[in-house]
């Protein structure tokens, strides 16, 4: 499938998920991580969940990463250079809504880009090579064409077989954990 009929296709499965369903599935989601060998690094960026886009709650991570003593980097987004920058969560980090509903720190420490070693990545799709489908704006594809991180995608839903009209640009997954299993590219 074409990536616009993906982001479609996701969007009305999402939208079937109930409130318990999100939290379930974010909760198992973040059960198979655990089992996963992605903690021996210091630096995890970590999308804030949309709630309204009924994305993968990543609240239960967010609590696994601060129990595992970690330092989390939060995106924030610009929208007229499409660029994001990365800014380290701490204990005074105030999270407001931006005007796209996305929860993001309001000021903070910047992280320089080499300095992260795994970025957990927000998705609608993904397919068994490790290509994803996102919201279009190409933040992510930037971000990940820049770093030697590690790349996990978190969904709710298994692999799409193949993504049709990926480009170049398109920066493919290492992993991606769903609630049924782990995925390894």
């Amino acid at each position: 499938m074409l990536k616009e009929e993906l982001r479609k296709k996701y969007r009305t499965m999402r939208s079937e998920l109930s409130a318990k369903e999100i939290e379930f599935k974010s909760f198992q989601i973040a059960q198979k991580l655990l089992q996963m060998k992605v903690w021996n690094w210091t630096y995890y960026h970590l999308f804030l969940s949309i709630k309204t886009l009924k994305e993968v709650n990543t609240e239960p991570l967010l609590n696994v990463l601060f129990g595992k003593n970690k330092e989390v980097v939060l995106p924030k987004s610009n929208f007229q250079t499409l660029e994001m920058s990365h800014l380290l969560m701490t204990e005074n980090t105030r999270i407001q809504k931006n005007r796209y509903n996305i929860p993001e720190p309001c000021d903070g420490i910047e992280v320089p880009l080499e300095k992260i070693e795994v970025v957990f990545v927000p998705l609608m799709a993904f397919d068994q090579k490790g290509q994803r489908v996102g919201y279009g704006k190409g933040f992510y594809d930037r971000f990940l064409q820049k770093s030697n991180a590690l790349k996990i995608g978190l969904s709710f839903f298994e692999a799409e077989t193949e993504i049709c009209g990926t480009t170049p640009n398109d920066v493919p997954l290492d992993f991606c954990v769903t609630p049924l299993k782990s995925y390894e590219f």
